[in-house]
């Protein structure tokens, strides 16, 4: 028996209290757009009103170098895992490719964040676009095996597919039952339906019926500004006229404010201008198109704030880790939009039945009427209504990725590039600073597992789980570099590599071999307008070699069948 005497207690009850308190987990939520560019947010550069995230910024830090996979499904599946998409089996689209990176399913081999996270002693919740099954309307319980409460979320509200309307969007899920808008029995606002307000309610919702006693991990995905371009007459309203000059005034004017901001370098170069204003026939109609894209970034930020205003009111504000990202660059995609010809007016009255209330009524991305029996406009249409369906086109888009190259789809900056808001007041000291480490989704599951002081697991569910591709940027958080060998890329045969300030890049289809590689040094030609790959044939031939050692190491290849 051993007995301690007072001087020998007291010094271990100081021992004891000199030891560093464990810190209280934060609230983590990450906030996903859609189809949006690097310079659309206010804190970016755009002339969007997006006071919320302008706020969060102000309050927290803008990465300025921050990655997507450049598209929504493998985003989605890379954000949700800290891997590479192909490594989760979904390296293209919801369609089975015939080869283990392309099965258009999360797989067994990788976690998602909620998983890893419950452990730790989270609640998990998730509201908006999942979009990582194929399996949208299961015919049975046992086909929801990758819905989100099935990997890993306590609580879901969103649609299970990656496009449809916002006014009635199909494949509507609340928890693990198909709902519609009209029988949904927790919610139904006092005003018409509109798909981004009711991601950011059932986000409250979430938060103000969460217990205080643990903390919580909330996934939000917007579909904003995805095609069709939906948005309340009220929201348009402030953007009426705002266009009329056309592209390149708005895409100069975001320019100099970049480099104002420091999201870009003082003496970067400003791409080509696609589009010519002067040739377009219907201005207004043009410039509609953007208005209401711009209507449904505003939307999307003013529910935001009310996710912000939940947690200030549950007192949860100050410890809660918030991070902003988009799912790709600006979309250069139609949506059924046709510039020319009479523009398509709207019926006088409903021409078709109406759909019953409990009646998902369509199970592609676009419906062919709205519930009360309107017949849905695709064309020479103004966007923002329900019976209408259109994208805001490939000029825009253009205006979206200033000041760089491409588009979704693909992996040169315009393509790739995204902003990252992060605001945590108890985490982070910094106030409105810049950080241009070079990241990618992948960094978000280990920043997320660190904070909360979770681990990573070896094996789930007696499955053997693949390690973890990206690094923690908490050192970031406090503006110190992070290791790394490089930042991969692969979408479609589009493809990149990224190490420290080079990257090469090329535009391609899946099998194909014989491509035109570029090569950039990102630091001085974030636009990618000068191609060193005839200055620098040793590192060029050296870092084609490793994308494609890296590309069989993460089973981007071998390809997909052609479809």
């Amino acid at each position: 028996m051993i007995f301690l005497n007072l001087r020998n207690l007291s010094l271990i009850v100081l021992m004891l209290l000199a030891l560093p308190a464990k810190a209280e987990q934060p609230n983590i939520i990450l906030i996903l757009s859609d189809d949006m560019g690097y310079s659309d947010i206010g804190c970016y550069g755009g002339e969007i009103q997006t006071p919320t995230l302008d706020g969060l910024a102000a309050g927290g830090l803008r990465f300025t170098q921050f990655y997507n996979t450049g598209r929504c499904c493998p985003t989605r599946a890379s954000l949700l895992t800290g891997l590479y998409p192909h490594q989760t089996s979904v390296g293209f689209m919801m369609g089975d490719g015939g080869v283990d990176g392309y099965r258009g399913d999360l797989n067994n081999s990788c976690v998602t964040i909620a998983e890893a996270l419950q452990p730790a002693g989270y609640a998990t919740y998730a509201v908006g676009k999942w979009h990582v099954t194929k399996q949208t309307f299961p015919e049975t319980d046992a086909d929801k095996y990758n819905w989100p409460l099935q990997r890993g979320f306590d609580r879901y509200y969103g649609i299970i597919n990656g496009a449809s309307s916002l006014w009635d969007p199909n494949s509507l899920t609340r928890d693990n039952q198909p709902i519609t808008i009209k029988n949904d029995p927790e919610y139904q606002p006092d005003e018409p339906y509109h798909f981004t307000d009711a991601i950011s309610d059932n986000a409250v919702k979430y938060i103000n019926e969460h217990s205080s006693s643990q903390p919580f991990f909330m996934y939000v995905a917007y579909t904003a500004a995805h095609w069709p371009m939906h948005a309340r007459p009220r929201d348009i309203a402030k953007y009426e006229g705002k266009y009329d000059e056309g592209y390149d005034p708005i895409r100069a004017a975001r320019f100099e404010r970049m480099k104002e901001l420091g999201v870009i370098a003082p003496d970067a170069e400003l791409s080509e201008q696609k589009g010519d204003w002067n040739a377009v026939e219907d201005k207004e109609w043009e410039a509609a198109c953007m208005e209401v894209y711009a209507a449904m970034i505003d939307q999307m930020d003013q529910g935001i704030g009310r996710i912000v205003q939940s947690l200030k009111d549950k007192g949860a504000y100050e410890n809660t880790l918030i991070m902003f990202m988009q799912d790709n660059g600006g979309c250069a995609e139609s949506g059924g939009r046709n510039p020319n010809g009479k523009r398509i007016a709207r019926a006088d009255k409903p021409t078709l039945p109406p759909i019953p209330d409990d009646l998902q009524h369509y199970k592609g991305s676009a419906p062919k009427q709205t519930r009360d029996g309107y017949p849905v406009r695709r064309g020479h249409v103004m966007p923002g209504p329900a019976d209408t369906y259109i994208g805001y086109g490939g000029n825009w888009a253009n205006v979206s990725n200033t000041p760089f190259r491409e588009y979704k789809h693909y992996v040169h900056e315009g393509g790739a590039s995204t902003p990252l808001v992060v605001h945590w007041p108890n985490g982070i000291d910094a106030k409105n600073e810049l950080r241009s480490e070079p990241s990618h989704l992948i960094d978000l599951m280990p920043t997320c597992l660190d904070v909360a002081g979770a681990d990573y697991p070896n094996e789930f569910k007696g499955q053997a789980i693949t390690p973890v591709e990206g690094k923690s940027l908490v050192s970031v958080f406090a503006g110190e570099p992070i290791e790394r060998d490089m930042i991969f890329f692969e979408h479609q045969g589009n493809r990149a590599l990224r190490i420290g300030e080079w990257k090469i890049v090329a535009k391609g289809r899946h099998g194909q071999n014989n491509v035109k590689w570029e090569l950039y040094n990102i630091s001085n030609d974030r636009s990618e307008l000068h191609d060193l790959s005839q200055q620098q044939p040793e590192r060029f031939e050296r870092m084609k070699a490793q994308w494609l050692a890296k590309a069989k190491q993460v089973e981007a290849i071998p390809w997909p069948k052609q479809k």
